[in-house]
């Protein structure tokens, strides 16, 4: 039997794995099903005695090794059976089995570190030993509480607001706090917040304007500047139809702002929106019914931001890697809703006004206003909910600066809650276990600065300078420490596996190391230090910078990595008796480069210049032009043009009418222009469209079907899967990424048949008559006669040969017209070069892409047969 043969499968194993996959967690099922609270609780307390054995037996390395292999193994075969598991309650009973085996392996891990490694032989070794042994408490500390948090996630779905009648629906009040942004971020929000679909009558817009220009001197030219900008607000309130409303101060910021208005307004409930976070339609008729109990305070839905952040923009991950704030709105909130311990985020939420009131309105103390206020009504005893449905579009921080900017505001926010409220042990909030576990988590997140940083210059300290932080270290070492590390990593799989990939938070934890150890540090010795800031939006970034003052420090750690690094032949010629030491020091401190390079290049800014961002939407479009109607479908779409998808090779003009169509039936009506035809297939093109001098009325309309008309926002759920492996080949290939358009790829070599074949070429929506001179598999050279089209007065033009020479556009041709014998073939080919020759004629090279291969490879050997 050759190779390449079907093998039957094989019996025992295909029994083996039904055995894990379904009869063993079944029986579980079964099993646990008949117990009781009481005997579920036992049988826990059982199961933890048993546990320490586990934990506290002392082996020799080679059996140790064996365990750690037996070990990750197992977890191996646990994960690949959860991933074909379709019961989520199965699942559900694969990831309790991890979290267990993966916290007793990280306790023996543990215990064997405190019980045979410490090294406290000289105070420089016991420095370095103390603050990595530090380091890895917290880390276990932050895995535990993890482990708890995500113990259940909890799915909702909405109430109907049709079981409620009228009078029983509460009002309504939607609050825009703003306080430097351009007005027309605030106008889509507002124009949105309108389009809310709610109970007529009961549903007010404000826009709280916190841009004060008394708050400057006279001579100060921002006091004009902020003038300007109240007075062309307060015009565009009046336009739309909502309120414009100030207030005669500054204090507290965004968090005195609400609660200036909390006092001026008469809703039952309020829908707190960011400037930028615009709404979908859907929002309200999705939130509001979870109020109908009357112990819920807030109701909060996921941030979601359509532009890339600087982490997508400055690595190109291209979509495929999930953003920071997946994690915790796919995740972790839902796990904390499962202990009613959700936290308000302060927008893209509805709160119950009475009962903010009732704790003092949203918190001043701290600069996480949010959090801090969700903690004081968990407290009174009220319930939150977590929403898991994408109903607002919002920008993130274009800029690594400005990430960094608003990263450090929730790092000393956190600390500070953490040092004023001391959520775990403080008897004043009444809260319970579960409640203060999760707010433990949460306030304690951003103390990880200083912890990475540790980790990082741990093994560099040893090939630098012989300072030994961990006694022993070498094989013994790992035996006990890669089964804890991957088993963690398999474990948080299971639940993290769509949020967040494989070495990723290392990356997030680098890029903000030093910024989030020092705030936090100061947070925690004087919570009353720092300032709400505001976080710059909607910034155009036009060249490749560094940012230097940022990242300095990860530098400085990174090349010190680089250095120690180059000692280890130092270490291989001059002390070969310390190889394993220098074995696993080596490999530490080069996972720690490829993540460090990784971290650094985030801080890397890459072009963005686009004015608009470019949405995802695949939305009907009606074209419209010279008595002809084309339908066709949108790739994507901004507020300044879009790429649209159509089933045919059309002629069309340089200016036509479209008309958009939202989800639910918005339209949008306007003129395009024409900006370029390519065809994708021998069926379909795409066409590229500019949305040109449109009129206030016309902007509005396409805002509201871009970001209001929306059923499911494209990134309410992610096929992408993490592979360990992957995820830690395209962290290494970063630096090849960011510098991508500097490669030059060496043209191939021409192989073609001399032909003389009548065709056309389709550029720009116009068919042009020409010659087929040259032939072969992978390209074509077509000599044009003429300039003008076939089809009407189009003539190819100076600005045609321009764009043709830098774009390299795709053009689609037809040949074999003038043979007998063969049917015409569709093609598509791309543009390589243009030459004029004598008499204004124009000969044209192309070549065949390789995604079309498949489709065209036929028709082009038909065409080299015969012609």
């Amino acid at each position: 039997m050759s190779s390449s043969s079907v093998q039957p499968p094989n019996p025992q194993k295909q029994a083996l794995t039904t055995w894990l996959t379904e009869l063993t967690p079944r029986f579980f099922e079964r099993t646990l099903g008949k117990f009781d609270n009481r005997a579920l609780k036992l049988l826990v307390l059982l199961l933890l005695a048993l546990s320490i054995p586990l934990i506290v037996t002392p082996l020799e390395v080679w059996q140790q090794g064996a365990i750690a292999v037996f070990l990750i193994i197992l977890g191996q075969i646990v994960i690949r059976a959860e991933e074909q598991e379709s019961s989520e309650q199965i699942s559900q009973y694969y990831h309790l089995f991890m979290v267990w085996l993966s916290l007793v392996t990280t306790l023996r891990y543990l215990y064997y570190r405190t019980s045979y490694t410490l090294n406290f032989d000289t105070w420089v070794n016991g420095t370095a030993c103390a603050l990595l042994f530090a380091a890895e408490l917290y880390a276990i500390l932050t895995l535990v509480l993890a482990y708890f948090q995500t113990l259940k996630i909890k799915e909702r779905k909405p109430v109907n607001l049709a079981t409620f009648s009228e009078e029983e629906l509460p009002t309504v009040d939607i609050y825009i706090p703003t306080f430097n942004e351009d007005v027309e971020i605030v106008r889509k929000t507002a124009l949105a917040a309108i389009a809310c679909e709610y109970v007529p009558g009961k549903k007010t817009v404000y826009v709280l304007d916190d841009g004060r220009p008394e708050r400057y001197p006279e001579n100060d030219p921002r006091r004009e500047k902020f003038r300007a900008r109240r007075e062309e607000l307060r015009r565009m309130c009046a336009e739309i139809g909502c309120v414009h409303m100030t207030r005669d101060n500054n204090e507290h910021a965004k968090a005195g702002n609400i609660n200036t208005a909390f006092h001026k307004t008469q809703g039952d409930l309020v829908l707190i929106l960011d400037c930028d976070h615009i709404p979908s339609r859907q929002f309200l008729l999705h939130t509001v019914g979870f109020f109908r109990d009357p112990k819920v305070s807030f109701v909060q839905t996921p941030h979601w931001f359509y532009n890339p952040d600087p982490f997508e923009r400055n690595l190109v991950t291209g979509g495929h890697i999930p953003v920071g704030n997946e994690l915790f709105y796919k995740v972790l909130q839902k796990g904390n809703d499962f202990w009613n311990a959700a936290f308000f985020c302060g927008s893209a939420a509805i709160i119950r006004k009475s009962h903010a009131l009732e704790v003092g309105g949203i918190a001043v103390e701290t600069v996480t206003e949010d959090c801090h206020t969700a903690l004081r009504l968990h407290s009174r005893g009220y319930k939150s909910v977590y929403y898991d449905k994408i109903m607002v579009a919002g920008l993130a921080p274009d800029t690594f600066s400005a990430y960094v900017g608003q990263q450090v505001r929730w790092a000393r926010g956190m600390a500070q809650i953490l040092r004023l409220e001391n959520p775990l042990f403080n008897p004043k909030l009444k809260l319970n276990l579960a409640q203060r576990l999760c707010y433990l988590s949460a306030t304690s997140h951003f103390l990880y600065g200083y912890p990475r940083l540790v980790y990082a210059i741990a093994p560099t300290l040893f090939l630098l300078f012989g300072i030994n932080s961990v006694q022993g270290l070498g094989i013994e070492t790992l035996a006990y420490a890669v089964p804890h590390i991957l088993l963690s990593l398999y474990t948080n799989h299971i639940i993290y596996k769509h949020v967040r990939f494989s070495f990723w938070n290392e990356i997030f934890e680098f890029v903000m190391a030093f910024q989030s150890g020092w705030v936090t540090l100061l947070a925690l010795i004087n919570p009353k230090l720092g300032s709400f800031n505001v976080t710059d939006k909607g910034v155009n970034i036009s060249k490749r910078t560094f940012d230097w003052k940022s990242m300095r420090g990860l530098v400085i750690v990174t090349l010190l990595v680089v250095a120690s690094l180059l000692a280890v032949p130092y270490w291989i010629l001059l002390r070969p008796e310390d190889w394993q030491a220098v074995l696993v020091n080596t490999m530490w401190s080069g996972f720690n480069l490829i993540l460090l390079i990784a971290a650094l290049l985030v801080g890397f800014e890459q072009p963005q210049v686009r004015t608009a961002h470019r949405l995802q939407r695949q939305l009907p479009i009606i074209i419209s032009s010279n008595g002809q109607t084309i339908m066709g479908e949108t790739v994507n779409i901004s507020e300044t043009g879009a790429l649209v998808r159509l089933e045919s090779w059309p002629n069309l003009p340089d200016e036509i009418n479209v008309e958009i169509v939202g989800d639910f039936n918005t339209r949008a009506k306007f003129k395009a222009s024409v900006v370029r035809l390519s065809p994708i297939s021998e069926s379909e093109t795409h066409l590229a469209l500019d949305f040109v001098d449109l009129s206030r009325q016309e902007m509005d309309a396409l805002i509201l079907v871009i970001y209001s008309d929306v059923r499911e926002w494209y990134s309410q759920s992610r096929s992408d899967t993490d592979h360990p492996m992957s995820s830690l080949g395209f962290l290494a290939t970063s630096l090849k990424r960011s510098l991508r358009d500097v490669t030059y790829n060496t043209p191939p070599k021409k192989v073609r048949k001399q032909v003389h074949s009548q065709g056309q070429v389709y550029w720009d929506g116009h068919f042009f008559a020409g010659v087929a001179t040259e032939l072969g598999v992978s390209g074509l050279r077509l000599e044009l006669e003429s300039r003008r089209s076939v089809s009407s007065q189009r003539l190819i033009g100076e600005q045609d040969l321009h764009v043709m020479r830098t774009v390299k556009p795709l053009v689609g041709l037809v040949l074999g017209e003038n043979h007998q014998t063969l049917q015409p073939s569709k093609l598509v080919a791309e543009i390589t070069s243009v030459e004029e020759k004598p008499g204004g004629a124009i000969a044209i090279e192309m070549n065949f892409p390789d995604k079309f291969k498949d489709r065209q490879s036929p028709k082009l050997k038909q065409l080299l047969e015969v012609l």
